[in-house]
C-alpha cells in the first residue's frame, strides 16, 4: 500500500528535478519533469538511451495530455476511447514540449496510465516522463525489488507497489497514420479500432 506521504515525498522530488521510478498497468516506469530539460537529460543519462530515441509523457487525465499536443478528430476519439490505458498515442507536439523529450522531432507520444498509484502522482505533478525505469536493452521490470542496483543509485525514490499486473509495454500507436509503432498490451484493439476509423 503506497501511502500519501510517499507520494508527496516524490512528488517533491520531482518538482526539485528529480527522478523517481513508479508503477504504472503495464511495468514500472521512469518520472522526471517532463518540461524540465535538465530532469530530461537525467532520465536519458540513467537509462543510458541514446538522445534521438524520443520519450513519451504522462499525465493524470486525457484533457490535460490534449494542451500539450495538435490533435485532430480521429486522434482525440481515439485518446477518448483507449486512454486511460497501455496505449501511448504519438502526435504533433505544441511548443511547450522540449525538445530534447523528442529527440528534436516534431511529434510525441502521450500516456495516460489506468493505474491508481501513478494517476495519483501524476494528479499532484505533470506531466511526467513516461518511460520503463531499465537500463535500455534490459528487461523492463514490473517489481522494484529487480531493479538493476546501478540503475537503482541514479534515482531519489521509488513508489514501490510491489509487482505490478502486466509485463508487457504499453502499445504505441500513431494514429493520424493509422499505424502500430509497438506492440504491446491491448494491442488487438488498438488495431481493430485503427481499422474501422481509416
Amino acid at each position: 500500500m503506497v501511502t500519501d506521504d510517499a507520494l508527496d515525498e516524490a512528488a517533491a522530488a520531482l518538482r526539485a528535478g528529480g527522478l523517481v521510478v513508479f508503477p504504472t498497468e503495464t511495468v514500472y516506469g521512469l518520472a522526471a519533469d517532463a518540461l524540465d530539460p535538465d530532469a530530461v537529460e537525467a532520465v536519458f543519462d540513467a537509462k543510458r538511451r541514446p538522445r534521438e530515441k524520443p520519450l513519451s509523457f504522462a499525465f493524470p487525465d486525457p484533457e490535460a495530455a490534449l494542451e500539450y499536443v495538435h490533435a485532430g478528430e480521429t486522434e482525440r476519439a481515439f485518446v477518448t476511447e483507449f486512454l486511460p490505458g497501455p496505449v501511448t498515442v504519438v502526435c504533433e507536439k505544441r511548443a511547450a514540449v522540449p525538445d530534447v523529450l523528442t529527440g528534436g522531432r516534431d511529434r510525441v507520444g502521450v500516456r495516460v496510465p489506468d493505474h491508481d498509484v501513478a494517476l495519483a502522482l501524476l494528479e499532484r505533478v505533470a506531466p511526467l516522463t513516461a518511460t520503463s525505469a531499465n537500463v535500455s536493452g534490459e528487461p523492463s521490470v514490473t517489481n522494484p525489488a529487480d531493479l538493476d542496483p546501478a540503475f537503482r543509485e541514479r534515482v531519489d525514490a521509488v513508489v514501490d507497489d510491489g509487482e505490478t499486473p502486466g509485463g508487457t509495454g504499453s502499445t504505441v500507436v500513431d494514429v493520424a497514420n493509422g499505424e502500430v509503432l509497438r506492440e504491446g498490451a491491448v494491442g488487438d484493439a488498438v488495431r481493430e479500432w485503427l481499422a474501422e476509423h481509416r
